[in-house]
């Protein structure tokens, strides 16, 4: 007999609430839980794939292990001690920087992606990190840290409540939001122009979600935060800035108007090839608005000046008085994040604190620029990075010219990928570790939880039992960081029992925590939960905000609601002056820059990418429920630019830039601005040695084939993947 079960979905930033169908141990179908305390019942096309994506023939069910060049099937202790023997003994030859990890976005997904990378980067003692935040969100993490102390207070827009929402370089629509965890995000912006408010968007494409607002303005591309500067200074110059009861926890309000003062809708309008009156219109209306929230996201990251406008997105929220206000943008309170510390001041934040060994890109957060991997491998050297540990990871697809990262992964002297795929990244690999697929694993969201709409807590438990032969997710990463700290064979759950220890034994010092004073041995026992994870995660939840247990949560499984968001401040504030830096050094230096470009005129054609809803960057091309539609790789021109050059729908092109030249199918829109062409992300699913049946069927082009790496944003390190200038030819 069928039965149900109950899933939050792990398939994009949303963390819909699925009801699955189940018969035997196969996933039959999915709808939305009409129950789910956060998405009500709302679902997308990737969620209703969900049985599909857990079924898929292609997914790997035993580790593989490359044995006289070819990847051949083995045991998980067979895997376990090719790891074991293969990178100690690297590190001990050649120090602990040989080894560079790569976390993928999926780590974000997944309980083991958020509990395991930080102790296994301990146990390598590597400070080669590169992961897929300088590949789209960086910015915001480095502007949060410079304004707030703290890169992961990124405050949200309080979409159920504003007024106004000006949204930059996003399309929720499609993507379901990013850096705003908001199921049902196109319901929540119709509800929004239902109650009166006022919905701007600004993109070079006319996309769904342009669509639907009362006002689209298509700028040139990477021009955001021009823009964006010239709203602060129309602000400034004309009285409407009111901070309200924010200015009593900032500092830098007086220079900010001389630091902006070149940035006047005159003078950037020809850069952004928008009209003057219409900038000091918006600028205007924004002062003017209830309340009103400003949201930029991957357009706007990942683009030369990516930090910058991240900072001036939070500037404007700080200048018209919405920041840390209802129906402005707020910062949610996650039932893992820890209890609230007193307001005063703190750490801060600082960016370089190392550089990379050959091109010398200051870390950001702790990370390089993924872009730099390559020659990090590359190039001759004490340091060099000989052994890559990627999780959940294809850079060879999402990084810039993976060409020349697929040589140098070739030359690895050990690799290990923790992947349910051999893909164009894996295929390289010396042992693949493949975790089960998500109906037997158990879920929880540390990370999209701190970027919630509403505060919330959801607990999912495995809906299938695990099959015979595969490991849980969990232990995989647990028995990873064993087998490289020189601990192989010890008991997987040391490693989650040994993190227990350490954090109730700090807990009970801690004046904030709610366990100040009490024994940690005691409170270890008291902790519930069949695997080390559930335990680490009952422990956050008693130490959280809320003081929750794992038992709470199992006994609501349509999840706990925790309320609207509310405001935070002073108590968000980490910097070390306790107050909101508003013009933070590193900022000011950049300013410079950003004057420069105001002089800018591209001669020709730049490149956007855009998302589909069907997809998730090059996760979900081989399922192919999802494929087909308007899930294609087609590289979008305006009639204008088209007949210009010669160009038909359904014809082909070669379009080339800095780091090479594609083959792509062309389409002919006038959804796209005129100067603009739009080929989407993700795709390039044709090397060799790759399983991916459907997706290989429809490769497509990878669009950052394109780069060379060489351009990125200076403060984040992040790819500018967007607005970069590009050439076309027609083709027969």
């Amino acid at each position: 007999m069928p039965r149900t079960a109950l899933r939050i979905c792990p398939l994009c930033e949303a963390t819909c609430g699925l009801t699955l169908t189940i018969e035997g141990t196969t996933v039959t179908g999915a709808r939305g839980d009409r129950d789910d305390v956060f998405s009500r019942g709302f679902i997308c096309p990737k969620g209703a794939a969900f049985g599909a994506l857990d079924a898929d023939p292609d997914r790997l069910r035993t580790p593989l292990v490359r044995r006289d060049g070819r990847l051949q099937e083995a045991t998980w202790e067979e895997a376990y001690d090719a790891i074991a023997a293969a990178v100690p003994a690297l590190v001990r030859e050649h120090g602990a920087q040989s080894v560079g990890v790569v976390l993928g976005n999926p780590n974000v997904h997944t309980i083991a992606g958020a509990l395991y990378p930080p102790l296994l980067l301990k146990a390598l003692g590597t400070r080669n990190l590169f992961t897929a935040s300088t590949l789209d969100q960086m910015p915001k993490h480095v502007s949060s840290g410079l304004l707030f102390g703290d890169p992961f207070a990124i405050p949200v827009p309080d979409l159920d409540h504003t007024d106004f929402l000006l949204l930059l370089g996003a399309n929720p629509l499609e993507s379901n939001g990013s850096l705003c965890t908001a199921p049902d995000f196109p319901g929540r912006l119709k509800a929004l122009r239902a109650r009166g408010g006022t919905l701007v968007v600004v993109d070079p494409r006319r996309t769904r979600t342009a669509r639907l607002a009362d006002r689209h303005l298509a700028p040139r591309p990477g021009s955001d935060a021009l823009l964006l500067a010239a709203l602060a200074h129309t602000l400034l110059a004309e009285k409407l800035a009111a901070p309200g009861a924010l200015e009593e926890h900032t500092e830098g309000l007086g220079e900010l108007a001389a630091a902006l003062g070149s940035f006047t809708p005159e003078a950037v309008a020809p850069a952004c090839d928008l009209a003057a009156d219409d900038i000091r219109t918006l600028a205007r209306e924004l002062a003017a608005a209830p309340t009103a929230a400003v949201y930029g996201r991957i357009g706007s990251c990942t683009v030369e000046y990516g930090t910058l406008a991240s900072w001036l997105v939070d500037v404007l929220n700080i200048l018209t008085g919405n920041l840390d206000r209802p129906g402005g943008a707020l910062f949610p309170l996650s039932a893992t994040s820890g209890a609230p510390r007193p307001a005063g001041p703190g750490k801060g934040f600082a960016l370089g604190r190392w550089s990379s060994r050959v091109s010398g890109h200051p870390e950001a957060k702790g990370e390089l620029p993924t872009s730099a991997l390559a020659e990090e491998i590359e190039t001759p050297g004490e340091g060099r990075i000989r052994a890559v540990i990627a999780i959940a990871s294809n850079p060879v697809l999402s990084a810039p010219d993976g060409d020349r990262l697929d040589r140098a992964l070739a030359g690895l002297d050990f690799m290990v990928s923790v992947d349910p795929y051999l893909n164009e990244t894996s295929r390289h690999a010396h042992v693949v570790l493949p975790p089960p697929p998500p109906a037997q694993s158990a879920h929880f969201d540390f990370a999209f939880n701190g970027f919630a709409v509403r505060n919330q807590a959801r607990y999912s438990p495995a809906a299938i039992p695990l099959e015979e032969g595969r490991m849980e997710e969990c232990e995989i990463h647990a028995r990873l960081i064993l087998a490289v700290s020189g601990l192989h064979g010890a008991p997987p759950e040391a490693v989650d029992e040994r993190v227990i220890a350490d954090s109730l034994a700090r807990a009970v010092t801690e004046p904030h925590s709610p366990l100040f004073g009490a024994d940690p041995e005691e409170q270890a026992r008291l902790l519930s939960g069949r695997t080390g994870p559930e335990r680490r995660l009952d422990m956050m939840l008693r130490l959280g905000p809320y003081e929750l247990t794992l038992e709470d949560l199992r006994q609501n499984p349509h999840g706990i609601d925790l309320g609207p968001l509310r405001p935070r401040l002073p108590g968000v504030l980490r910097t070390r002056s306790g107050r909101i830096e508003l013009l933070p050094d590193p900022i000011a230096a950049e300013l410079p820059r950003l004057r420069a470009a105001l002089a800018d005129r591209p001669a020709g054609l730049v490149l956007v990418g855009r998302r589909h809803l069907r997809s998730n960057n090059s996760w979900l091309h081989n399922v192919p429920a999802l494929t087909g539609g308007s899930n294609r790789c087609t590289l979008q021109i305006h009639p204008q630019d088209a007949g210009r050059l010669g160009l038909t729908d359904g014809g082909r092109a070669r379009i080339t830039a800095d780091g090479g030249s594609l083959e792509v199918p062309v389409e002919v829109t006038d959804t796209v601005r005129t100067g603009v062409v739009s080929l989407p992300h993700g795709w390039g699913h044709d090397r060799a040695g790759a399983r991916l049946s459907v997706a290989s069927g429809s490769p497509g082009a990878n669009v950052n084939q394109l780069l060379d790496g060489s351009r990125l944003d200076p403060l984040s390190g992040t790819a500018v993947l967007n607005g970069f200038p590009v050439e076309l030819t027609p083709l027969p």
